[in-house]
């Protein structure tokens, strides 16, 4: 028996079928693809993702529901079609579970809590999915997809990937019902092919910087990297207002800055 979801752990189980099967659609997935689920919950969307892949690699938190979760899917762990990892994405090894770049897909309904960090190991990491296809806060995807204003999360997507705003989802579509509305973001076209010519480091520690004052003029945030009339020389050789805000600035004007920039290790 199930107890009930912990707040702990950021618990909404999807109980909505139309959803998965929405996301499903959107994963594209055929026989052939290898997809590591996040957060198998009461197994709704996992089941669904049995039917449509070749193997699934689900990974859950909640010791109380790892042993439910045995017992209904003891047939789909038997055969090898579905491997059951207890355990937490943020100390998810990879490498372990013989999991290759862009050779797998990730389909999730991720706590809200862990969003950040958990886009952020995705994307850095040597072995990235092909796609992901994620139930999020419908704020976060709408400032990752839609939004005119950037953020640091919405950069760091943007420079790994293309995000899409799928779908929005009502908050009645989980259990408990959460406060606010989620929606289906997917991200395509993985790889750090961004990166090639410009050093990954050296970019976010400059979009880190510029956003450390979100109020202030982006010019002064970057204050560390030179004087005033310095940056003034710089905001006039990329062609960026020295009067925007971070949030304006968009991926390819912040790859600009990289030349112009010393970044101590």
């Amino acid at each position: 028996m199930i107890k009930k979801p912990k707040k702990s752990l950021g618990q909404n189980f999807l109980t909505a079928q139309s959803v998965v099967d929405k996301i499903i659609e959107t994963a594209k997935l055929d026989s052939k693809d290898i997809v590591l689920e996040i957060g198998t919950g009461k197994g709704i969307l996992t089941k669904s993702l049995l039917e449509k892949a070749k193997k699934v690699i689900s990974i859950e938190k909640d010791d109380e529901l790892i042993s439910y979760l045995q017992e209904k899917f003891k047939d789909e762990i038997k055969n090898g079609k579905l491997i059951l990892v207890h355990g937490d994405i943020l100390t998810f090894d990879f490498e372990k579970y013989e999991l290759r770049n862009n050779d797998y897909k990730i389909v999730a309904n991720i706590p809200y809590y862990i969003t950040g960090e958990f886009l952020r190991k995705i994307l850095s990491s040597d072995i990235k999915p092909s796609r992901m296809v994620l139930l999020v806060q419908k704020e976060v995807a709408e400032r990752i997809a839609r939004s005119k204003k950037e953020s640091i999360l919405s950069i760091s997507v943007k420079a790994y990937g293309e995000p899409k705003y799928i779908q929005t989802i009502k908050a009645g579509s989980f259990s408990p019902t959460p406060k606010v509305d989620s929606a289906v973001l997917s991200i395509e076209n993985i790889s750090k092919d961004f990166f090639d010519k410009i050093n990954e480091k050296k970019f976010f520690k400059i979009v880190k910087t510029g956003f450390i004052h979100k109020r202030k003029f982006l010019i002064s945030n970057l204050k560390p990297f030179g004087n005033k009339e310095k940056l003034k020389k710089v905001f006039n050789q990329v062609d960026i207002s020295e009067k925007v805000r971070a949030e304006e600035v968009s991926l390819e004007q912040w790859k600009k800055f990289i030349k112009f920039f010393e970044i101590d290790n």
